[in-house]
Parts: structure tokens; C-alpha cells; sequence
């Protein structure tokens, strides 16, 4: 069965020019670009997105990074999407990741790692309606 998720490509990679790269290589993964956004977070939005790690000594350093440049914000659908995603992502330390991950490949470092995946299908959800790229609200 089909599902959707959340893919943010990060502004590190936004700055470097790796979005296509990185759309590339999960749909050679069999995912699909459903819905693409282009955004720009403020930092009260990057700190609401980002409200799970509330209390975090890292928050403020990743609201500010979150805030710093444009994003992607793209809905993938297929089938185990959400694993198949976080699979191919790799651990947020870039340095941990597995060898051909995306994390692995392009991530700076633990805080510019390059992308954002959902990590549920209830994040996958709430991620997708805060921006506005609910498939539901075909025309929007």
C-alpha cells in the first residue's frame, strides 16, 4: 500500500545546488515527488516545527540554521515510503551514516545534515499539513 511522507531538503543542500541529486536518487529508490514547496522558514515557524525537541539544548542552533536559507519541503508517496525514506536518509550524524546514504553523502555535519525525514506515519501527517501540502486539498 502506497504512503506519503515528508522529505526537507536542508538549506545546506538547498545553498549547494543538491536538491535534484537528492530527489534522484529516492525516486531511483521507486519513491515519488507527490508535491514540492519551496520555503523560506521564519524562526518562530522553524521553532514550531521543530516544538518535538522543545527543552533540547540543541533547539535554538537548529531553529536558527532551519531559518537561515530556503528549504524544500516535498511530499514522497510509494509504497513503505516512510522507511524506504529513512532508509535511505541514514542517521542524522553524517559521520554514523551508512556508506550511500544521502546523510552520508552530502551531510556537513550533525546539525547541516541535509534533510529531514518523517519518522512516522503521525509526523509524516502533521509535517505534510504544516506545509500546506495536504494531497487532500487537491487545487490548493
Amino acid at each position: 500500500m502506497d504512503e506519503r511522507t515528508l522529505l526537507i531538503v536542508k538549506p545546506d543542500a538547498v545553498e549547494r545546488r543538491l536538491g535534484g541529486a537528492i530527489l534522484a536518487r529516492l525516486e531511483e529508490a521507486g519513491l515519488r515527488v507527490a508535491r514540492l514547496k519551496m520555503v523560506r522558514l521564519s524562526p518562530r515557524e522553524a521553532r514550531r516545527f521543530y516544538r518535538v525537541h522543545e527543552g533540547q539544548p540543541f533547539l535554538d542552533d537548529l531553529v536558527e540554521y532551519m531559518a537561515s536559507g530556503p528549504i524544500w519541503a516535498v511530499v514522497l508517496e510509494g509504497e513503505g515510503a516512510i522507511l524506504r525514506l529513512r532508509e535511505r536518509i541514514g542517521a542524522t550524524d553524517p559521520e554514523a551514516a551508512a556508506p550511500g546514504t544521502i546523510r552520508r553523502l552530502h551531510g556537513l555535519d550533525r546539525r547541516r545534515n541535509s534533510v529531514h525525514g518523517s519518522d512516522g506515519a503521525e509526523s509524516a501527517a502533521e509535517e505534510i499539513a504544516f506545509f500546506g501540502l495536504d494531497l487532500s486539498r487537491e487545487g490548493a
